[in-house]
């Protein structure tokens, strides 16, 4: 059985992170964890919050679980990760001023091979989730999870371009990783 690589996407909504995931994952014919906030959120009947971040963490996590259990059933060498426990913290603490303390232990225990930071140097799309239209937010959020990654010891790779230049940087990446 080959070594699974844990590849994690993150940066602030509306950079590509998912199409990306997507393409990565049909790229290396192996798979990719969706971001499950999305599928929480859609269905939730008033306005999200702080203990509504905690069931999403943990519902992200164990979809996490499931997905990578699946990779290893696949016999594949990769899996791409939509969101993380980062994600969850920033999210937090950007909102709310805090962090859950359980989200916080799992941002201590994730082991990505690679991180891959998405730039916010594409436009915004709309849609009846994002909340951050204004550039400046989201490279304020940009920055908040370059400085994360900055202080941790796990490579990571700034992606950046139009979608073109980021699937071409972010398979340098992961061809780099995988040899």
């Amino acid at each position: 059985m080959n070594l699974l690589r844990r590849i994690i996407l993150i940066g602030p909504e509306s950079t590509g992170k998912t199409v990306l995931c997507e393409k990565l994952a049909q790229h290396y014919h192996s798979v990719w964890c969706p971001e499950y906030a999305r599928e929480y959120l859609l269905v939730l009947d008033h306005k999200y919050t702080y203990d509504d971040l905690l069931v999403i963490a943990k519902n992200q996590f164990q979809l996490a679980k499931e997905y990578t259990d699946d990779a290893i059933e696949k016999n594949v060498s990769t899996i791409f990760f939509d969101t993380d426990m980062y994600v969850m913290k920033v999210w937090c603490e950007v909102v709310f001023g805090k962090c859950h303390p359980w989200i916080l232990e799992q941002c201590k225990k994730q082991r990505p091979d690679l991180y891959l930071l998405c730039k916010p140097d594409i436009p915004w799309i709309q849609d009846e989730l994002r909340e951050y239209p204004d550039l400046k937010m989201r490279e304020r959020l940009y920055a908040i999870y370059k400085e994360a990654l900055s202080h941790q010891t796990k490579p990571w790779v700034e992606i950046t371009g139009n979608y073109d230049k980021r699937f071409q940087k972010a398979v340098q990446a992961v061809d780099k990783l995988l040899k």
